[in-house]
């Protein structure tokens, strides 16, 4: 099999189980949408319980459907990323039902640290955050095989 079919596959069989184990996304309802090397998007609902006083999507929970994506994205090679670093800046505020798509990318990875990107929009396109995360890779993998 070509590289790039195994660590598609790998990046499949990495989300696959963590999907299993993120009881977080389960709650706020996540989905993944997609994932391959070095990337995931995820996307999630703003529901009335994500609401802040004000009216608008809570800033915590863009940040988590980013964080989550970020953590899909770094993991995708099957070498447990964790994060050590995190930024997140809000340009537009999320509406009750707006659908948001969080895609992550890679964006440098060297030895035991990576950075990714990660694009929070909404279902116009409205750019509703943008995180940046920095991770630390330990020891460990998400799933036997292809190491």
């Amino acid at each position: 099999m070509p590289q790039s079919r195994n660590a598609q596959s790998l990046a499949e069989r990495v989300a696959a189980a963590i999907g299993e184990r993120e009881a977080v996304s389960r709650f706020l309802g996540i989905s993944l949408d997609e994932v391959g090397p070095g990337h995931a998007t995820l996307s999630m609902t703003v529901s009335p319980d994500m609401l802040n006083g004000v009216g608008t999507c809570h800033g915590g929970m863009s940040y988590t459907l980013a964080d989550t994506a970020f953590g899909y994205a770094c993991s995708s090679g099957n070498r447990i990323g964790v994060a050590v670093s995190c930024t997140i800046t809000y340009p537009a505020a999320a509406k009750l039902g707006d659908r948001l798509t969080a895609r992550c990318r890679e964006v440098h990875c060297k030895g035991r640290s990576g950075t990714y990107d990660c694009t929070v929009t909404s279902q116009t396109g409205e750019v509703v955050a943008l995180f940046r995360g920095q991770c630390r890779f330990i020891q460990g993998h998400i799933v036997e095989g292809n190491e």
